[in-house]
């Protein structure tokens, strides 16, 4: 029992190892990984362990605190965690030379030298040219020898000494982070120094890395990583060396010594056996074919290939642009945009000329990858910028990557962003073609810079038709700081038609960013006031979004609530309009904690003829929200068709219909049907009845690495992608019978997470995904062949096949492993979707089948 209190001693400043001693001792480290809710031995992992000596090779004269120790590690063995593998241990039958590598294994067993000042490390010494995971390996143990760390709190109880500390890292915006992404990430790392007689015996260390995806919460993976320390014995060591400059102390031990920092190093593991770019693509690209879009091998392939860009050389990427066909082109443009670096930047604007509208395709496919860039750069921005001054063309809709989604390049102010924030602005002051103030206004309704409301309020009042619409559809879509009392002042005058007439897209959008915001008593007993002197359908229209507010109990329910409290504003002849307008909100899922919801707004003219549908879906993760995805389809100035009167404000408007939609907060290009009645006309007499897609390709939705240096020395890394989505729309007309518009959207997800934890010689890792495909289609039919017209709505959600996969491994350098795989299908089931609120609670009785499978319900 002696032995254990010759150790090293705890000083109040640190630990000291006595003169002339050897102390003898056994190191391990282990690692595992699972997905957090599992048992030890269905974890995969590997354990490290060696024999340590320690010696003081010197004191400094000036105080015993400043002091030199040798530590080298000896008959180093690698082993499974788990001892039920067996036979099917990758290391069975293997010695630890053929394991580490005979290289490898000599430079682990070569000792370090610890210059430790009042138990920190002053300075970590090794030789130089030693393969960085193998250093990391010494370091890990160094690490022990030292009683604080700068980051974390230090708490003494008794015989032991812990140091706790948490960290919560969230992803690049509240998008990916709270709503998406690497939502729940947690560190927690404890040390423990056991004590006897004011000496230390032993030291063990525990790290935990565990995250998950709040949007779906079988995305989950945690990281144990373990380092024990014991003192075994001690014998007579080597006698203190004498001098007063450490330096000089270290060079006569071995001048080959160099000082490298105590923070373990990244490295990227030799990959042996792995297929080229090239070689990845040619069996990756047939998966691509624009058919096989839909499906989830589809989108496993693109992730692969992104992964496989992101190591890719400039040149290998532009020979495969340049030989590819047309067919697979866009697929591979989304892929080699989405990687996101210099390499494949430098690769992309290189193929694609902006000059030519010979691949406006592709040159789309590049700006939507550009806007669902999970890491922008200013590099990707000043290109952008570059494209659009060098064309003359105006393609600012997808500066949201880098001005929105990067919210903290802004703090730093950039000189790109500042230029980007110029183009918006000042493009949209001198505009003076409404095509280009349309587009500099989408480009503001990505970047919702705060410097562009008192333009979007201009635009908005005095502006005229889709100019005013699409300006107030952009002050929607602003954080409440931001929609101050000025801003509501002037939404009240358009909505009350103080200054001018407008039309009735304008005003009811108008009233939805006030009652969505905030609202004051007057500002809703206004409102409230108007419905009776409305248009029709408007009446109709606003009645249904009160009713909306108070049934779903949104933030202004309170308010509206108070003011119907007086009979002025609450009585039947203001409560019984009449009308085929309606807005509906309803649950797609809700559980305790997340909630998806979609609202259905549909504006008719006085005539009965489509003006407006807003099909919106948000995702809520506690009180954090995101807009899923928006489809608008607009229609205007087609009275002329039935010979209808058009209504107030609206006389003078051109024939017109088209479609805009939102997805994962970015603003994609709109979409249009036809313009002007000749367009119009020729549009319904070659009409082909084919869906027209809004968007369809392979998106990156989440993107996130993360490299972690554990204590231990070992590197782990955690990865987490999400792709895909398809939204088309088909919109065909009848002359004077029926028009028809049909929402398609269909999304094939796929989620991977993979974690491992790699040594350079052995490697463990934990493969997770979830696929679905899935579809939820709207359609809206509107029968003018008689007088009322009949309007028939309908939303249903397909049945879904839900596939999740988990691949769990341990594998050696060498190429031998060991594989666990599990998989689990289930079908999720379709719905009907109320749409309106008299068949709020009747959806499965209202709906009648029809004899294709669907269901639907006139009114």
């Amino acid at each position: 029992s002696e032995v254990f209190v010759i150790f090293w001693y705890c000083h109040t400043t640190g630990l000291s190892l006595n003169n002339d001693r050897l102390y003898k001792l056994t190191y391990s480290t282990e690692v595992l990984l699972d997905q957090g809710k599992g048992k030890p031995q269905d974890s995969v992992g590997y354990r490290i362990s060696s024999s340590v000596d320690a010696a003081l090779l010197w004191r400094s004269p000036d105080g015993d605190d400043d002091q030199l120790i040798q530590i080298t590690m000896k008959d180093v063995n690698v082993e499974n965690v788990n001892q039920q593998r067996g036979e099917k241990s990758i290391f069975k039958g293997k010695s630890p030379p053929k394991i580490i590598g005979k290289e490898n294994l000599e430079a682990l067993q070569r000792p370090v030298l610890l210059h430790l000042i009042h138990g920190k490390v002053k300075e970590f010494y090794s030789y130089q040219n030693e393969p960085v995971a193998i250093e990391n390996i010494k370091r890990g143990l160094a690490s022990l020898f030292q009683t604080q760390l700068s980051s974390g709190t230090t708490s003494e109880h008794l015989n032991k000494v812990c140091k706790d500390f948490y960290l919560y890292n969230f992803s690049r915006r509240v998008a990916n982070a709270v709503m998406l992404g690497k939502d729940v990430y947690k560190r927690q790392s404890v040390t423990t120094y056991k004590i006897e007689d004011s000496f230390v015996i032993a030291v063990l260390a525990e790290e935990i890395h565990a995250f998950g995806l709040n949007f779906l919460r079988t995305i989950t993976g945690k990281i144990v990583s373990k380092q024990k320390l014991e003192l075994k014995t001690t014998e007579a060591g080597p006698r203190l060396m004498s001098g007063k400059q450490v330096t000089a102390i270290i060079k006569a031990v071995d001048s080959k010594y160099a000082a490298i920092p105590i923070v373990g190093q990244i490295f990227q593991s030799q990959c042996t056996g792995c297929p080229s770019l090239l070689e990845h693509w040619q069996s990756a690209r047939k998966h691509l074919q624009p058919d096989n879009l839909s499906e989830a091998e589809a989108v496993r392939n693109f992730l692969a290939l992104v992964q496989h860009l992101r190591t890719a050389k400039k040149e290998d990427i532009l020979q495969i642009l340049k030989t590819e066909n047309k067919d697979v082109l866009p697929q591979l443009v989304d892929a080699v945009t989405s990687a996101q670096t210099s390499d494949s930047l430098e690769a992309i604007l290189d193929f694609l000329d902006f000059r030519s509208d010979s691949s406006v395709i592709l040159q789309e496919r590049f700006l939507y990858a550009c806007g669902f860039a999970s890491h922008p750069s200013e590099e990707l921005l000043r290109a952008l910028i570059v494209s659009q001054i060098d064309t003359g063309k105006i393609k600012a809709l997808i500066i949201k990557g880098f001005l929105e989604q990067n919210e903290g390049y802004q703090c730093t102010i950039f000189q790109a962003v500042v230029e980007a924030k110029k183009l918006i602005l000042g493009g949209l002051e001198k505009a003076e073609k409404k095509e280009d103030t349309a587009t500099y206004l989408l480009a503001l309704k990505n970047a919702l810079l705060p410097e562009g409301i008192p333009l979007l309020l201009k635009y908005a009042e005095a502006g005229e038709g889709h100019i005013s619409h699409l300006a107030t559809t952009t002050l929607q879509r602003y954080d409440l700081p931001f929609i101050t009392d000025e801003v509501k002042k002037t939404l009240n005058r358009i909505y009350h038609q103080n200054h001018k007439v407008h039309e009735k897209t304008v005003r009811t959008t108008a009233a939805a960013v006030i009652l969505n915001n905030n609202p004051s008593y007057m500002e809703v007993k206004n409102i409230l006031l108007s419905i009776g002197e409305l248009p029709q359908e408007m009446n109709k229209y606003m009645l249904s979004v009160v009713q909306d507010i108070l049934r779903f109990e949104m933030p202004a329910s309170k308010m509206v609530r108070r003011v119907l409290k007086e009979m002025v504003a609450h009585n039947y002849d203001r409560f019984s309009r009449s009308g085929s307008s309606s807005a509906y909100t309803g649950y797609i899922e809700r559980s305790p904690h997340s909630a998806s919801t979609y609202s259905l707004d549909i504006l008719y003219s006085g005539s009965g003829i489509l003006r407006r549908s807003n099909l919106n879906i948000f995702q809520y993760i506690g009180k954090a929200g995101l807009h899923g995805s928006q489809v608008v389809i607009e229609a205007q100035g087609l009275e002329a068709l039935i010979a209808a009167t058009p209504d107030e404000g609206e006389e003078n408007l051109d024939s017109y219909a088209g479609m805009s939609a939102i997805l994962f907060d970015v603003q994609l290009r709109p979409v249009t049907f036809f313009n002007g009645y000749s367009d119009l006309m020729s549009k319904v007499l070659s009409a082909s009845g084919d869906p027209i897609s809004v968007v369809k390709g392979l998106v990156l939705i989440i993107d996130h690495s993360q490299e972690l240096q554990l204590q231990s020395g070992l590197k782990a890394n955690i990865r987490i992608q999400w792709s895909t989505i398809d939204i088309s729309v088909q919109w065909s007309l009848a002359l004077y019978s029926e028009s028809k518009t049909s929402k398609i959207g269909k999304v094939t997800v796929v989620i991977t997470s993979d974690v491992t934890v790699d040594a350079s010689f052995v490697k463990a890792g934990l493969e997770t995904s979830t696929e679905a495909e899935a579809g939820l289609e709207f359609i809206s039919t509107v029968q003018f062949s008689q007088y009322p017209f009949l309007v028939c709505m309908q939303m249903d959600k397909d049945e879904a096949p839900f596939r999740q996969f988990e691949k769990k491994y341990e594998r050696l350098s060498t190429g031998r492993g060991y594989v666990s795989q599990r998989r689990k299908e289930s079908l999720l089931s379709g719905c009907e979707f109320p749409l309106h609120q008299e068949n709020s609670d009747m959806c499965k009785v209202v709906f009648a089948p029809q004899p294709d499978g669907t269901s639907s319900g006139w009114f």
